[in-house]
């Protein structure tokens, strides 16, 4: 019998699935077959798929999805037994389904490359699959040649901004201080964005050696990681990857005997949406209240500790140690002129498939449906928002626009983090409307007045609209609010909130006006309130 691998995606979507029983079965099953010898079941980082466990036998290259036990034992009785695939069982990485194409776009890992193929609680894995190999050839390299391969890249920042990576270093490298700092940005709270975490979770030390990279690359020698609370299993990952990476003299002193030295620590963010922005970021990480400084001066100048700092999401890190090793030209092959190389997208919402997919910059949302398998359920897809809670809403005229830096500016389709959202016709406009600017005031910290009152003004007309009592007034008033806190508002919280609520008006402005002109919800989510007398017990 040829040797088996069996490996069981045990991220935290999946252990809430039952990842870690099933892996305990599998073990104990081999025991019991004394199959030891030629069957080793590892545990592994996210397999891209939610709709259940994934488990992947290889060298046959096949994909299950499990969620019962009884359905763990069929695949080991046949398929590790027999040698016979269980076709109910399996899936596939392409599906046909109501919204493909012509042809299904195919993934092309970067950021992904080692998640789901190695342990991520092992460096001598990650080691095995070229890892620490980028930080070894740019410690034999210049700064100024480090930072001119990532600005030929073209690689922009993943988080949303899109701000070039190699600009932002360059600006660091060339001020001068004593001390100078790398910090990550994992705070992910964008609603329906989970990519981070899991590139956290299936492969930590590929963010550790960007940092590295990048302090040798702009003069710091201390980084911070600065990570959501609630990301448990990112943080434990993290943390023993860390202390393996000391161990083995990645971290520390005289870094694999270059004399540069660097230390790397964890803080833990509390929840606050708002520390997505990177100078409120830095006021946490030195104890202060989360809220945004005024700019400038720019954190490459003057960030954390007044000193000068590079801010970079996760997936911006995760591609940097490929570059390096591969190059700048290789890079620029992949996705588009404007916006080179590769976009982790994730999948939330009335969408038939969860799930993460890493593809080509430029591909379009007709196509990230299809590898969804289109809206779940019996209903109809009504809209899918792009990027993330700050991102677009938009409908079926606009699933072509291609996703890159330029498809916000060209079409009104916003990149943002990834995410693509779907929203089943069962949902009201208003009501989504309502949910959204409901997260932004909660979220707003409160410090300049077109975010603090916008968000409250904005919520109030919603809430009187879903009563069915708003007049054309209050729409003009909303859309007023929304620009003008685009143009005033202080921070990047405050003018992003517009982006959503001028989409949703903009598509669907339609819905909006039957809410004031024909006193009607779609949905019938929306309802008219009346309001009850309320006698005094007391007489005057």
């Amino acid at each position: 019998m040829k040797p088996i691998t069996v490996l069981v995606s045990v991220d935290s979507n999946s252990v809430l699935l039952g990842a870690r029983e099933f892996y305990k079965q599998l073990v104990e099953l081999v025991k019991e077959y004394n199959f030891d010898s030629i069957v080793d079941v590892l545990e592994t980082g996210t397999l891209g798929n939610y709709n259940g466990v994934t488990i992947a036998i290889m060298p046959d290259d096949v994909y299950y999805s499990v969620k019962t036990k009884d359905e763990v034992y069929k695949i080991f009785e046949e398929h590790i037994l027999k040698g016979r695939k269980v076709p109910e069982l399996e899936i596939s990485k392409q599906k046909i389904i109501t919204y493909k194409p012509e042809k299904l776009p195919e993934e092309y890992k970067i950021v992904t490359r080692n998640i789901g193929k190695i342990n991520p609680k092992s460096i001598e894995e990650y080691i095995a699959n070229d890892g620490y190999f980028a930080l070894a050839k740019a410690l034999k390299m210049t700064p100024e040649e480090i930072i001119n391969e990532i600005k030929e890249s073209g690689l922009r920042g993943r988080g949303g901004a899109g701000f070039p990576t190699g600009l932002k270093w360059e600006f660091t490298f060339k001020t001068s201080s004593d001390q100078k700092y790398i910090v990550c940005n994992a705070d992910e709270g964008e609603p329906g964005t989970y990519k981070d975490r899991l590139i956290m979770e299936g492969d930590p030390h590929s963010v550790i050696e960007a940092m590295i990279i990048a302090g040798y690359a702009v003069g710091a020698t201390k980084g911070y990681i600065y990570i959501r609370g609630e990301y448990f299993g990112s943080v434990e990952n993290l943390r023993k990857a860390i202390k393996d990476a000391y161990e083995y003299g990645f971290l520390g002193e005289n870094i694999l005997n270059s004399n540069f030295n660097f230390d790397l620590s964890i803080r833990l963010g509390a929840g606050a949406y708002i520390c997505g922005e990177e100078t409120a970021l830095l006021e946490s990480i030195e104890g202060n209240a989360g809220r945004p400084r005024l700019k400038p001066p720019y954190p490459p100048q003057s960030g954390l500790f007044g000193k000068p700092t590079v801010i970079n999401n996760v997936e911006t890190l995760a591609n940097v140690p490929p570059i390096i090793l591969n190059g700048a030209k290789w890079f620029k092959s992949i996705g588009t002129e404007n916006s080179p190389g590769t976009k982790v997208f994730c999948f939330a919402g009335n969408l038939s498939s969860r799930g993460i997919v890493e593809l080509p910059m430029g591909v379009t949302v007709r196509e990230l449906l299809a590898l969804a398998e289109g809206a779940s359920g019996t209903s109809n897809l009504k809209m899918v928002q792009t990027g993330g809670i700050a991102g677009t809403f938009i409908n079926e005229e606009k699933f072509d626009t291609p996703l890159d830096y330029d498809s916000f500016a060209n079409n009104g389709v916003s990149l943002g983090s990834g995410v693509i959202l779907g929203v089943n016709d069962t949902h009201c406009v208003v009501d989504i409307a309502l949910n959204v600017m409901e997260f932004f005031r909660h979220e707003s910290c409160g410090k300049c007045t077109p975010c603090r009152e916008g968000t409250k003004n904005a919520v109030n007309i919603l809430e009187k609209m879903k009563r069915l009592e708003a007049t054309k007034e209050d729409l003009d008033y909303l859309i007023e609010i929304s620009n003008l806190a685009k143009d005033t508002a202080l921070c990047g919280l405050g003018q992003s909130f517009p982006v959503p609520l001028l989409s949703l008006i903009n598509n669907f402005k339609e819905e909006f006006l039957e809410h004031i002109e024909k006193q009607y919800c779609r949905a019938n989510l929306c309802k008219k309130v009346e309001k009850k007398k309320v006698k005094s017990k007391f007489k005057l």
